[in-house]
């Protein structure tokens, strides 16, 4: 990941820590990708799996529909993973810790690429995953037509805080 593309007003409020930027995407569930839909916003939020060696992040997603005509006519993407710690009632504050990442989604379309896509997000989101892969009677190998996948590829990141 590169160093942060914009300027963050809030630099009291930054998170620079690379581990810690790390940990906040290896703990969230979903992402909210933020695309353009030739002159209108178009956001859509999405579980995800995380492959922090290769800086990306994996959904799984139908074989159609309007976020993959989006992507096609462009693929750059914003994307924000949120750690929400909860609203502190009569404070008026709200604690979270939050990341956005800007990047590119492309579809994938190699079958290695795929099963590693799928593999990587079950590992995230499940907390027993070679349980899961037990419990399923079918071999994943061959249903890999049975769904599709998105690959972000992290361009860079930044990162704050807030309490």
């Amino acid at each position: 990941m590169t160093a942060e593309k914009l300027h963050m007003r809030r630099t009291d409020r930054q998170l620079t820590d690379p581990a810690h930027i790390e940990r906040i995407i290896t703990d969230g569930k979903y992402v909210v990708f933020a695309l353009v839909d030739g002159t209108e916003p178009y956001a859509v939020t999405l579980s995800y799996g995380y492959d922090s060696t290769a800086r990306r992040l994996y959904c799984h997603v139908a074989h159609e529909g309007h976020k993959l005509d989006v992507i096609a006519r462009n693929p750059a993407a914003c994307g924000t993973v949120v750690i929400d710690r909860g609203y502190s009632q009569g404070e008026c504050e709200h604690p979270y810790e939050s990341v956005v990442m800007r990047g590119i989604l492309r579809l994938v379309q190699d079958a290695e690429e795929k099963l590693r896509a799928i593999h990587t997000l079950v590992d995230h989101l499940e907390d027993e995953p070679e349980a899961y892969w037990q419990s399923r009677s079918w071999r994943l190998e061959q249903r890999l037509n049975g769904f599709s996948a998105l690959c972000f590829e992290i361009e860079s990141v930044t990162a704050k805080h807030g309490s």
